[in-house]
């Protein structure tokens, strides 16, 4: 069997649009996740980029992921030392306890590890008690707390453990947000990533294990922490945190059916998230300028997530944003930078090199597509060749 070149040449562009277009198509199949969860979020920890959402807006119950957040408002709000006295109310709370009794007295921090590793009820209702006189007074601080200082919007508590109440709300968002923030501090990134924990109470003797399967058996790579939920109205609820090189991402899963699907999506979105993006940072002080040759500095390091191997552009524009966009044109960071003093401007020339974080040929995306169609092409006539021979033997 013979082929002439007009066969040939017919072949060629065939290659250079059917290869893309599967490439394409693997990339669509990859990016379009399918999850049992009704709401979830993933969103790299250091940029604070939101990677992948579902629903991450809707108000649903969050169970005891609560206690993410009533951690870390006790380690900042209270004295970790303080001997804390158990009520009779904080020993009859339903739900998961650590079984403390009327009367004990238990270090705060202590009370935390309890509160996150076992998820005990009992020590929510105590240190909420030690720290604001009463639960309703604690709720009263709690949210303010939650609001003012980490910022969320659409999240109402009205206890410390997450036991089930129809005014107790979260979304995913928000609680990536709480996540974010908490993983910040160096004691409750410890506990939040203890997987057992000896715990000696006035009538309960034992080891605490985590009840995050994810953080119990360190069964997936760079797993660094997380707490499970479950009441009947929110279904199972989720939040992990895991890093690798320089991605540090947080996955949220809300009212899941049942406790394998929720780790079955957050597996999913992990792996989504170290498989496809990357995180580079530009340093403080480094400095831009706009059209106009007017001077910006960033007065801190910054953080920004892309796709792997992506090229991005950068722009400053005449209020000083600094707007950095991925190859599709979408918006990956805008930052406010701060405006370099004109009297300064001289020496801070003469001091420091005008920013660019890429080289100039991979700014230029024209520049880039023209270097990769020959080896395209270059491609494409392998292909071809080995196809000719293969036609030809037969």
């Amino acid at each position: 069997m013979n082929i002439n070149i007009f066969q040939y040449i017919l072949i060629l562009p065939l290659c250079l649009f059917v290869f893309p277009s599967i490439i394409s198509a693997e990339t669509e199949e990859i990016e379009n996740i399918q999850l049992d969860s009704q709401s979830a979020i993933l969103i790299e920890a250091n940029s604070g980029q939101v990677l992948y959402e579902k629903n991450s807006q809707e108000k649903l119950p969050p169970a005891s992921i609560t206690k993410i957040a009533t951690a870390i408002y006790a380690i900042e709000k209270g004295n970790l030392d303080d001997l804390v006295t158990v009520s009779e109310k904080a020993r009859n709370v339903d739900g998961t306890r650590v079984y403390l009794e009327t009367g004990e007295q238990v270090p705060l921090i202590k009370l935390i590890q309890g509160l996150v590793i076992n998820s005990g009820n009992d020590a929510g209702v105590a240190i909420a008690e030690h720290l604001s006189g009463s639960v309703d007074e604690f709720v009263i601080d709690f949210n303010q707390y939650l609001q003012e200082e980490i910022g969320v919007e659409h999240t109402h508590f009205t206890n410390p453990h997450g036991l089930y109440d129809p005014e107790h709300v979260t979304t995913a968002e928000d609680m990536a947000k709480i996540t974010q923030y908490a993983m910040k501090n160096d004691i409750f990134r410890e506990i939040f990533n203890t997987a057992e924990l000896p715990w000696d109470g006035e009538t309960w003797d034992t080891t605490l294990i985590n009840h995050h399967m994810m953080v119990r058996d360190q069964s997936y790579e760079g797993i660094t922490g997380g707490k499970n939920g479950f009441v009947t109205e929110a279904g199972f609820t989720l939040v992990t945190t895991a890093e690798r090189e320089n991605l540090s991402l947080i996955v949220v899963t809300l009212k899941t059916k049942t406790d394998e699907q929720s780790y079955e999506d957050t597996v999913a979105l992990m792996d989504y998230g170290f498989h496809h993006f990357e995180t580079e940072k530009i340093a403080e002080d480094m400095q831009f300028v706009d059209d106009l040759e007017s001077q910006y500095v960033t007065n801190e390091e910054i953080s920004f997530t892309k796709k792997i191997g992506e090229l991005t552009e950068e722009e400053v524009l005449s209020s000083g944003m600094l707007v950095i966009k991925g190859e599709d044109g979408r918006t990956i960071l805008e930052q406010q930078l701060t405006a370099v003093n004109t009297k300064e401007k001289n020496e801070q020339m003469d001091s420091k090199v005008v920013a660019s974080p890429l080289p100039e040929e991979e700014l230029n995306h024209e520049d880039h597509l023209s270097f990769l169609v020959p080896i395209a092409l270059v491609i494409t006539l392998i292909i071809s060749s080995m196809f000719l021979l293969q036609v030809r033997r037969l």
